[in-house]
């Protein structure tokens, strides 16, 4: 891994809260929100197909939490492995910053992916398969010698397998099983994952934009280096249009499970705003494009509130 020579790392017990704040810049939390967003709305979307008459709190929690654990482990190797490059692209992150040291990194990582297996394994074979699948994935996007972020449809597929499919797909049937219906895919779900898949290549290719100094310095060989930024926004734009596109049709088609005309006005609106705040990027200005990056996550983050809101009207 790659060392660090920083200013003196943070002690917790010395100055805990600034110890905690970084550990939530370490989580990454546009990444924490995206999780935790994804398991709540997988749930509503069992509970509003099976209406059981109690909810299922602790196992909805346990959930929640070894997605959690994943997530840290996931985005915490990933700075353990790209100190230097973060230091030119991200100079904020902990490790990049000095004030975690690559030690404490390790034990959070440790601890994470661990915690992460362990309530998975107690919780159900589609839980361990969604957190099993993902750590793996997530392991082989970050550690040598396999790295897969140094190729960009690699690094794309570990983004939209996880983000796309296995988070969406998994989820579903463990609250299913849960709620004792059978291990069935609804219509609604696949509609979902369909839209998630297409967002998150969206991602993937437009998270290096706002990176292309460190990523070309340390020869990373992103899609935007290869395309350049305004190829990749309209690709991004393109992408994330259709996925509004697809939902819309399908709402209008009649998809079963859901609230169509609430489904297909809200994704109409999104579908507006999108290209009217697209228009506005100044791709000169990395701070503008790290906004609009941001943007990108909240309409992410949007779709699941939107999605189980459309089931529980349906």
């Amino acid at each position: 891994m790659t060392q660090v020579s920083a200013s003196q790392p943070l002690n917790f017990w010395k100055n805990p809260r600034s110890w905690l704040y970084s550990f939530w810049k370490f989580s990454r939390p546009h990444t924490i929100f995206g999780t935790s967003l994804s398991v709540f709305a997988l749930y509503g979307i069992a509970f509003a197909r099976a209406q059981p008459s109690e909810v299922a709190v602790v196992p909805l929690l346990v959930a929640w939490l070894a997605c959690l654990c994943g997530n840290i482990y996931i985005v915490g190797l990933n700075q353990l492995e790209d100190v230097a490059i973060d230091r030119i692209n991200k100079p904020h992150l902990p490790i990049a910053a000095g004030e975690f040291s690559i030690g404490v990194g390790r034990w959070i990582v440790g601890i994470t992916g661990t915690a992460a297996l362990l309530l998975a394994a107690f919780s159900g074979r589609w839980l361990m398969a969604v957190v099993g699948a993902s750590l793996a994935l997530g392991t082989a996007y970050s550690l040598p010698p396999v790295r897969l972020k140094r190729f960009p449809f690699w690094a794309a597929f570990c983004i939209l397998a996880v983000r796309g499919a296995i988070i969406n797909i998994g989820l579903y049937l463990h609250f299913s099983t849960i709620f004792q219906q059978k291990e069935v895919i609804s219509p609604a779900v696949w509609a979902l994952t369909f839209f998630v898949l297409i967002f998150s290549i969206a991602i993937a290719i437009f998270k290096d934009v706002p990176d292309t100094e460190g990523d070309k310095e340390y020869n990373i060989a992103t899609l935007t280096l290869l395309l350049g930024k305004p190829a990749i926004l309209q690709l991004a734009r393109g992408l994330i249009s259709l996925g509004y596109l697809g939902l819309i049709v399908a709402a209008i088609l009649g998809l079963p499970g859901v609230n169509a005309s609430f489904l297909a006005i809200s994704h109409l609106f999104l579908l507006g705003l999108l290209w009217w705040r697209s228009r506005r990027v100044d791709l000169e200005d990395k701070s503008a494009i790290a906004k609009f990056y941001q943007f990108i996550w909240k309409l992410f983050f949007l779709e699941y509130l939107l999605f189980p809101l459309a089931c529980f009207l349906s």
